[in-house]
């Protein structure tokens, strides 16, 4: 699954997983069957009714509304979801991660009409391909991409951090933390070490001793790790 990177307002990089063409594919095929489920069924209702052919028309039109209005509808008020996108644990956001406008929604409704549908959606597969974070024509005018919401979670990935038998915590003020908070912190923590990101390990450094209310003797590095061994110690002898 590839993944790009989106800077937040705080200047915090975070990796996104790009939605790969398979899942957009199956999500396109399943909102697909919907829309065209609802349409048929919408005829054979209004050919029961045995309407008058000028009237049938125009409720025709009126009926099917919602169908036509199917993605840009359920994109805006569905964080970003359409059926066949929650199915496959999908969703559209902003480049920065954050929510998407009805602006950004509508933009990308528009031009669906030229990448996927007059296309067969080889104009969409192609930029996707070529653009590598996920974007067709519709998402690239828009601003926005789709990300995968699968988790692929590792022992890594937890805040399970190992500690030897005879650790001696330093910090009891951990406890004020929960275990969401020291997953965001261990995260932020490791990404910063692997990339060498020292401006994130302080700004977490000073965050940690401002909610902790303690004063610490170690370097930014040491006290972050140390914060999240600590955590480790509690909460696993308690």
């Amino acid at each position: 699954m590839d993944e790009f990177q989106i800077e937040t307002a705080q200047n915090v990089g975070i990796n996104q997983n790009v939605a790969g063409i398979g899942d957009r594919l199956l999500a396109y095929l399943i909102d697909t069957i919907i829309i065209f489920l609802y349409a048929l069924g919408s005829i054979l209702l209004l050919g029961a009714l045995d309407l008058d052919m000028g009237d049938a028309w125009a409720i025709y039109l009126l009926v099917n509304l919602p169908a036509f209005l199917y993605y840009v509808l359920l994109e805006t008020f569905w964080d970003g979801k359409t059926v066949g996108k929650s199915i496959m644990k999908t969703r559209v956001v902003k480049l920065d991660g954050s929510k998407p406008s009805f602006a950004n929604y509508f933009v990308r409704w528009i031009i669906r009409v030229i990448d996927v549908v007059m296309t067969f959606g080889g104009a969409a597969t192609l930029t996707i391909l070529i653009k590598g974070n996920g974007q067709r024509i519709g998402d690239i005018a828009a601003g926005t991409t789709v990300i995968s919401e699968q988790q692929t979670v590792s022992i890594k990935d937890t805040i399970l951090k190992e500690i030897p038998l005879d650790y001696v915590p330093t910090y009891s003020q951990v406890t004020v933390l929960n275990d969401k908070d020291i997953q965001m912190v261990k995260n932020l923590y490791d990404e910063a070490v692997r990339k060498g990101n020292h401006n994130i390990i302080v700004n977490l450094h000073y965050r940690l001793i401002k909610v902790m209310a303690v004063e610490p003797k170690e370097k930014p590095i040491d006290f972050v790790s140390k914060v999240i061994k600590d955590y480790n110690y509690y909460t696993q002898n308690m």
